[in-house]
């Protein structure tokens, strides 16, 4: 069970969503948010990244001891529960949420981008790496706007283009209409994307319990026992 709560808070603190498989360390970057440390030696700088993260660290395992927690994706009230501890942990300990960690990759990742046409191969290959889908077809339908608008110029349109990005920021405008996305349900479409990462985190964490239970029902000790539902464990129980 240890392992299992090791996941939980890891998912809580993790830069990727379970969206994908997660096989790398953490960036102390999304612990520390965007603020640029003042000017420290390299042991004072170490040692206040250990105790931030060490502090945020403590934050979350306290929450986690005071809120319940029900193992089952398929129960939208436990789903959105889980959203709602996470949430919490975010909040208090000062983390990024899952959109904020988008806009933080987009920004590092794409401030040294010139042209429009790399920036949105850009954006497809972020959306990728963390797992996300384009149900919608957006991303074909703003390069066709943007090959629409780089005809008219006869030329690559440039970022620092301003009459140029004006005309591809309309052309984005008409696309958001079609689709229906408007600018204040953004806060809606962040509430579904969380509730999408909690569904499948708590998917993982379900597939953790069982492997766990299968490895321990193999020792002899075990053998005659029942594996209980996942649904029924209380991770506080093991904190």
């Amino acid at each position: 069970m240890a392992r299992i709560l090791s996941r939980s808070t890891r998912q809580i603190y993790s830069s990727q969503s379970t969206l994908q498989p997660q096989h790398h360390a953490v960036s102390v970057r999304f612990y520390a948010k965007e603020a640029s440390p003042k000017a420290l030696k390299g042991d004072d700088m170490l040692k206040g990244i250990f105790f931030d993260v060490k502090k945020k660290f403590e934050t979350a395992i306290g929450i986690l001891r005071k809120e319940k927690i029900t193992i089952d994706p398929e129960d939208p009230a436990a789903v959105a529960q889980y959203a709602k501890v996470i949430k919490t942990v975010r909040e208090k300990a000062d983390l990024f949420s899952e959109s904020q960690r988008i806009q933080y990759t987009i920004k590092t990742r794409t401030e040294g981008i010139k042209d429009a046409r790399s920036y949105l191969l850009a954006l497809k290959e972020i959306r990728l790496k963390r797992g996300l889908t384009d149900e919608l077809g957006a991303e074909a339908m703003m390069m066709d706007a943007l090959l629409k608008i780089e005809k008219e110029l006869k030329k690559p349109l440039m970022r620092n283009d301003k009459k140029g990005m004006a005309l591809l920021m309309t052309e984005f405008d008409k696309i958001n209409q079609k689709l229906g996305i408007r600018k204040e349900d953004l806060p809606k479409y962040e509430e579904q994307l969380e509730l999408k990462i909690a569904k499948a985190q708590l998917e993982e964490l379900k597939k953790d319990a069982h492997e766990a239970m299968r490895t321990q029902k193999i020792r002899e000790e075990f053998k005659d026992e029942e594996m209980v539902d996942v649904k029924s464990l209380d991770i506080r129980n093991f904190i």
